[in-house]
C-alpha cells in the first residue's frame, strides 16, 4: 500500500495532468493540509496560501519521478519534505556570517528530513482532513436528525441520552444513527483509499 489514505490509483492518475477529477480530489485533500502546516510553521495566511500553491506546483512538475519505495518513505512524506524545503528556502535570509565547512552530504540529507514528531503531526492532520472531506461528501445522504445524532455523540462526545432528549428521539435511535453514519463514513474513507 502506498499510504494509509493516498491510494495508488490517485497517484497514477495524477501523472495525467489533464485528469481534472484526480487533481480536484488531490487539491481538496492536500491544499488545506499544506496551508495549515505552513501556518503552524509561522507563515502568515497569504504566505501560507502561496506555499501551499507552490508545493502543489512542485508535485505537478515532479509527480512523474515519484516512485513508491518503502525505504524511501511515503507519498505524504515526500509532500511534507517539499513543503518543508520550500519554507526553509523562502525563510533563509542573507547572512554576513561565514558558514562553517565540514558538513557531510549525509548530515545535510538528514537535516532535510522531517522529525518523527513533525511526521506524526502531519499524519494526524492528514487523517483529520480526510475525515472532514469524507464527512462532507456523505452528510447529505442522511436526514439532519440522523447526522446530528452521529455528530454530537461520535465527534463532539456528547452523552447519547442528552442528545436523544435534545433531538426528541429515543436513545436507541441515537445509537442506530451513529452506527449507520459511522459505517457509511468508513466506507467512504475506504473508497477514497482504494
Amino acid at each position: 500500500m502506498v499510504d494509509d489514505f493516498t491510494r495508488a490509483s490517485l497517484l497514477i492518475q495524477l501523472r495525467d495532468r489533464s485528469d481534472t477529477v484526480a487533481w480536484t480530489e488531490f487539491v481538496s485533500l492536500y491544499m488545506p493540509l499544506l496551508h495549515g502546516y505552513a501556518m503552524k510553521s509561522g507563515l502568515q495566511d497569504s504566505d501560507a496560501a502561496d506555499l501551499a500553491q507552490d508545493t502543489i506546483r512542485q508535485v505537478i512538475r515532479n509527480i512523474d519521478q515519484f516512485e513508491y519505495a518503502k525505504e524511501r518513505g511515503s507519498f505524504r512524506g515526500w509532500l511534507l519534505t517539499i513543503a518543508r524545503n520550500l519554507i526553509r528556502r523562502n525563510s533563509k535570509k542573507p547572512s554576513n556570517r561565514a558558514r562553517g565547512t565540514g558538513d557531510t552530504e549525509q548530515i545535510q540529507i538528514l537535516n532535510e528530513q522531517p522529525s518523527p514528531e513533525e511526521t506524526d503531526q502531519w499524519e494526524a492532520e492528514y487523517k483529520r482532513r480526510l475525515f472532514a472531506v469524507a464527512a462532507e461528501r456523505i452528510k447529505n445522504e442522511f436526514r439532519s436528525t440522523t447526522w446530528l445524532a452521529f455528530w454530537q455523540t461520535a465527534v463532539e462526545g456528547q452523552d447519547a441520552v442528552a442528545v436523544s432528549e435534545q433531538l426528541k428521539i429515543s436513545p436507541g435511535a441515537v445509537y442506530i444513527a451513529r452506527s449507520r453514519v459511522l459505517a457509511r463514513l468508513r466506507e467512504e474513507v475506504s473508497r477514497m483509499d482504494e
